[in-house]
């Protein structure tokens, strides 16, 4: 495990402190730490992993540094996408180190875990790319807040869509993981409430190089839509392998219920385009989330992922709930994340629901080909944006407790 230090600290603490509104502000260890539990070396580093540290180390420069005059600091790990190592991270931060947020977290079966762990120690949990709807549903903490999209929120986006194409019949592909089961239920429920049909699904190991059984069956199938419910380098892997087997020439449509911009770039765009996609976030969208990304690239030189986004979106909305609760323990800053509207670089208007899951705009998106492409990174055609409230499951329907236990 490798920890990176990405504390920082202004000299004017002092001063600030004595413009802080609350006279009884409390701030645990005279800091605010913040963790980023992340992948840095496997299947998902390239849309988690140091672009996450980069754009949560950017969330607290751009806060000033310090919150209620206290400095703002920054660590790092690799959970290498082992429950039982993220666990242990999590622990010992919190126990040993004092940190005060864990923020990222890919890997839903992960973040179940942290999420359990910062629930009993009362500490914060910003989940930016784990994707499980039950995070929010179930399993929700009132320490927790899933922040940049979930499993409902892309087959609502983009399942519906293929469903209005036609694809009227389905067959998945899903990693056999808490993030694809649910991925691939959450769809699943999207295809039959909207008159489709699932006519077959199989599972898979994380992390599978070849792929090829799994798409055979697929094929097999005769299903209009192939849904991939997996992420990272298993959907480049399964998208790449599709056109090398000439599924897609033979028309069946497939579509990567979760695919990042870092998967479209590494598979490129010869295999990628066509390939329809929900995202809460793209590069070159409005002014803003591409003056964000040229600053974001000048320091990672990597593309940012709506992961890395999130990210930063998660810890700028949190120290600012800090602030205004005039303390950093965990319930009372969340209580005050859902009190204040969300709104940074490319969000507007949203808002921390009751069971902690953050309401904003999703987007469909197509990929473009490589003619249609002008500039680097030019990926995406815009199709629709889907609202907030469409996009994300109805708060009387996720069987959070939270909320029940109010009704």
């Amino acid at each position: 495990m490798t920890l990176r230090n990405l504390g920082f600290a202004t000299s004017a603490a002092a001063a600030l402190w004595l413009a802080v509104p609350c006279a009884h502000a409390q701030i645990s260890d005279d800091t605010v730490k913040l963790g980023v539990l992340a992948d840095m070396s496997g299947l998902y580093s390239d849309l988690s992993g140091i672009g996450s540290v980069v754009a949560t180390q950017m969330a607290a420069e751009d806060f000033g540094g310090t919150v209620l005059g206290k400095k703002i600091e920054v660590v790092s790990a690799d959970h290498q996408n082992k429950p039982d190592i993220g666990s242990n991270i999590a622990r010992q931060w919190i126990d040993q180190q004092g940190v005060d947020a864990i923020v990222d977290v890919p890997v839903s079966s992960i973040a179940f875990a942290v999420q359990q762990i910062a629930k009993e120690r009362n500490r914060v949990l910003l989940i930016s790319s784990s994707g499980s709807s039950d995070l929010t549903g179930k399993s929700c903490s009132p320490t927790s807040v899933h922040w940049t999209y979930d499993t409902y929120a892309l087959a609502e986006t983009a399942g519906k869509a293929m469903i209005q194409q036609g694809g009227d019949s389905w067959f998945f592909i899903t990693a056999d993981y808490a993030f694809g089961h649910a991925l691939e239920r959450d769809t699943a429920a999207i295809v039959k409430a909207n008159g489709g049909t699932v006519v077959g699904a199989v599972r898979h190991p994380q992390d599978t190089a070849d792929l090829s059984s799994f798409l055979f069956q697929a094929q097999t199938s005769k299903a209009k839509v192939i849904g991939l419910a997996n992420a990272g380098g298993d959907t480049i892997n399964s998208i790449k392998q599709a056109n090398e087997f000439g599924i897609i020439r033979g028309g069946q449509k497939m579509i990567g219920l979760l695919t990042y911009i870092s998967d479209v770039h590494g598979m490129g765009l010869q295999y990628a385009k066509g390939l329809i996609l929900a995202s809460a976030f793209y590069w070159d969208l409005t002014d803003e989330t591409r003056a964000w990304t040229r600053r974001f690239m000048e320091r990672s030189k990597k593309i940012p992922t709506m992961a890395n986004a999130g990210a930063y979106g998660a810890t700028l909305h949190y120290l600012k709930a800090i602030k205004e609760a005039g303390t950093d323990e965990a319930q009372a800053v969340v209580r005050k994340m859902k009190e204040l509207p969300v709104n940074d670089f490319f969000t507007k208007g949203g808002s921390v629901r009751e069971d902690g899951r953050v309401i904003r705009s999703m987007y469909l998106f197509q990929v473009k080909s490589p003619e249609e492409s002008k500039y680097p990174y030019d990926y995406y055609k815009l199709l629709n944006t889907v609202s907030g409230e469409q996009a994300f499951r109805p708060l009387a329907e996720g069987g959070c407790p939270m909320v029940a236990k109010k009704s």
